[in-house]
């Protein structure tokens, strides 16, 4: 019954800016942990950046820290990414996840529900 999906992902050269957003439905974000999450060809998942709707205040990784910033759609259950100076090294699928509880969590494995990602390719 839940759905995320993300959209939002692009071509960018190195310094440029996108922004990511995730839709869900069949859940009331007050009542979860929204995380997004990244994959590069090669390498394991990440996390990226989480938020709590209870606590209010993100939780970023250190490689995007200063550059990402996650926000709450005021309408809608849509979670925003705005990502800023944008490296090579961001090239990845992005994914959106949600979790019950209130925590915010770093590991794939505490999120229940997933979204199809979404491509993100930074050019050099």
């Amino acid at each position: 019954q839940v759905q995320l999906i993300e959209s939002g992902g692009g071509l960018v050269q190195a310094g440029g800016s996108l922004r990511l957003s995730c839709a869900a439905s069949g859940l009331t974000f007050s009542s979860y942990t929204m995380g997004w999450f990244r994959q590069a060809p090669g390498k394991e998942r990440e996390f990226v950046v989480g938020i709590s709707w209870s606590g209010g205040r993100p939780y970023y990784a250190d490689s995007v820290k200063g550059r990402f910033t996650i926000s709450r759609g005021n309408a809608k259950n849509t979670v925003y990414v705005q990502m800023n100076s944008l490296k090579p090294e961001d090239t990845a699928i992005y994914y959106c996840a949600a979790r019950g509880g209130l925590r915010v969590g770093v590991s794939d494995h505490d999120y229940n529900y997933w979204g199809q990602g979404t491509q993100v390719t930074v050019s050099s």
